[in-house]
């Protein structure tokens, strides 16, 4: 059929030139000269000794060393508390009150307040006989006190009244002296004290989460322990009255217009 095409299309079937041959630019893979392989038997003589081999140097981990850091801060902790703990002697204290029993603690004071604003709110619970502000030995007010009374008929007014009295835009904490009246009593910075502490202290989150697990452990999603479940049972139960009170008017409607 296309011996009767004319020129113009027998040319669109015309086969390529052939492609001009050109020598390669290197010899043949198996053509080339290679380099003898040999064994490395004469070359065992130089090799180094296992024995002059330096031990591994064993590098530390990131978390062992944050692992290493806090078990050494731990330990210091623990030598400070307990040589703390030997030299403590609060009853060797030179600028302490006179009498223990009759002497009044005072903290979270705010610490522009002075001896004489202290004076002037806890002597309308009687005589005061000595304020003792305490201070660092820069001269920064540490934030409590020691308030001695004359009489410990006075002091245990004040234990009883003065607690969370505002003074200067804060609500101090009253308590009788425990240091000299209580023989196992320690400081909080020695590990005693009283109360918790803000790391003891636990999250709003996780007390509701706590009391959910023992709403779900005493078997009742409803329980007290769990706030969520009591209000959900609280509308589901308000939802059923209000579809009930509607089928009753309903049924009344009816019976109406019979």
């Amino acid at each position: 059929m296309t011996q009767f095409l004319p020129d113009n299309l027998l040319a669109l079937f015309a086969p390529r030139p052939p492609i001009q041959y050109k020598p390669p630019p290197d010899d043949l893979f198996i053509n080339r000269k290679h380099i003898q392989i040999d064994g490395i038997a004469e070359h065992v003589q130089k090799f180094e000794d296992p024995k002059d081999t330096p031990p591994k140097v064993r590098i530390e981990t990131r978390d062992e060393k944050r692992i290493r850091k806090r078990k050494e801060k731990q330990e210091l902790m623990a030598y400070k508390i307990e040589q703390g703990i030997a030299t403590w002697a609060p009853a060797e204290n030179p600028k302490s009150t006179n009498d223990p029993y009759k002497t009044l603690f005072v903290a979270r004071i705010n610490y522009e307040t002075s001896e004489n604003k202290l004076r002037r709110e806890f002597e309308k619970y009687g005589k005061i006989k000595k304020v003792v502000l305490v201070h660092d030995k820069s001269g920064k007010p540490r934030g409590y006190a020691f308030i001695e009374y004359e009489h410990k008929s006075d002091m245990s007014a004040a234990y009883k009244k003065a607690d969370g009295t505002k003074i200067d835009g804060r609500r101090v904490v009253v308590d009788y002296e425990r240091g000299r009246t209580k023989k196992s009593w320690l400081p909080r910075r020695l590990g005693g004290g009283k109360g918790e502490t803000r790391r003891t202290r636990e999250s709003k989150a996780a007390l509701a989460a706590k009391e959910w697990e023992e709403s779900l452990v005493n078997g009742s999603e409803y329980s007290s322990g769990g706030r969520g479940g009591s209000r959900e049972h609280r509308r589901s139960r308000d939802r059923r009255s209000r579809s009930k009170e509607r089928d009753r008017k309903s049924r009344s409607k009816e019976k109406d217009r019979r």
